[in-house]
């Protein structure tokens, strides 16, 4: 908790500066309204970090073209908020502005697609929608395989959604198959008391079981 409060009074600091220095919607004043609202969203208090993204957000709104890359961070930022708070409805909303704007921005196996597909994936699964989670994780993993070396942990957690998703759906073989992928590349890729091969295990017992 200390380095939460420290780095508060780090970015406020900034903040300070910043307005001195700059007119009014710089920005480099976004930046700074972003950096405080991460701080807020990664203690937990999300009505704070809200406050925080939405007026990072005004700031981009403003000052950037309509498809720059910073106000599809910004709308993603503003979606995961709504996401953690279990707001469902409204983190897709955000997620698929922000994707839009990748869309129009980037080629169309640009790496960055990827988080944002499994975003909207992660939501779809949130709301129990199971078909179209795996429809927006497979988009995901088919970016990562071009972009990414086999044994990458990305890689490994696109297999443990996809493979979650599966399961979820009540298709345990599939999902079988994918957590096994998914442990595989772990235990290449990190050291053996990571929580994420913990966490694999466990729902390969968790599968194997409802099998």
């Amino acid at each position: 908790m200390g380095d939460y409060s420290k780095a508060l009074e780090f970015y406020e600091k900034d903040l300070e500066i910043t307005k001195k220095a700059l007119p009014p919607n710089h920005p480099s004043l976004g930046t700074s309204y972003n950096n405080i609202g991460g701080v807020y969203n990664n203690m937990g208090d999300y009505s704070k970090a809200l406050e925080f993204y939405e007026k990072a957000h005004k700031i981009y709104e403003k000052a950037l073209p309509p498809n720059h890359p910073d106000l599809a961070t910004s709308y993603n930022n503003i979606g995961g908020v709504y996401d953690d708070m279990g707001d469902y409805l409204k983190a897709l909303e955000f997620y698929e502005k922000s994707h839009q704007i990748y869309e129009k921005a980037l080629p169309p196996n640009h790496p960055s697609l990827a988080p944002s597909y499994s975003n909207i994936g992660q939501v779809y699964y949130h709301m129990g929608d199971y078909s179209k989670a795996l429809e927006f994780y497979e988009k995901a993993h088919k970016i990562k395989e071009k972009a990414l070396p086999p044994n990458h942990p990305s890689l490994a957690t696109s297999y443990n959604n996809i493979g979650l998703a599966y399961s979820s759906k009540g298709d345990y073989s599939k999902a079988l198959s994918f957590l096994e992928k998914a442990l595989s590349i772990f235990q290449k890729s990190l050291p053996p008391n990571h929580p994420n091969i913990k966490t694999v295990k466990n729902s390969i017992d968790n599968v194997k079981k409802k099998m």
